[in-house]
């Protein structure tokens, strides 16, 4: 069996604005993945991605380059708890501002 990841990302750039939300959840749902992404005040994008680790490992590749338009300065890297996934155990989604 493939190992399972839950991992809670910081994205700090031109993440805003770009289409970065879209584009993760495009990329995530193509790899299988389940999680979320929202927008932070502070002009972040955080992400909460779940699934085969392989796959999480590739979408973290793909979201460093990110979208046209997008410029990733740094991503953070973090495991997160297992409430943070409640409700998009199955599914990708895009979550209000925080």
């Amino acid at each position: 069996m493939a190992e399972r990841v839950l991992r809670l990302l910081r994205i700090r750039g031109r993440v805003q604005g770009v289409g970065y939300r879209a584009f993760v959840h495009e990329q995530a749902t193509r790899l299988k993945l389940c999680g979320w992404a929202r927008n932070r005040r502070d002009g972040s994008v955080e992400v909460l991605v779940s699934g085969n680790a392989s796959a999480a490992e590739a979408l973290i590749a793909l979201l460093r380059r990110g979208p046209p338009g997008a410029r990733v300065a740094d991503i953070m890297e973090d495991n997160a708890a297992l409430d943070a996934l409640a409700g998009y155990g199955d599914s990708f989604g895009i979550l209000p501002t925080l």
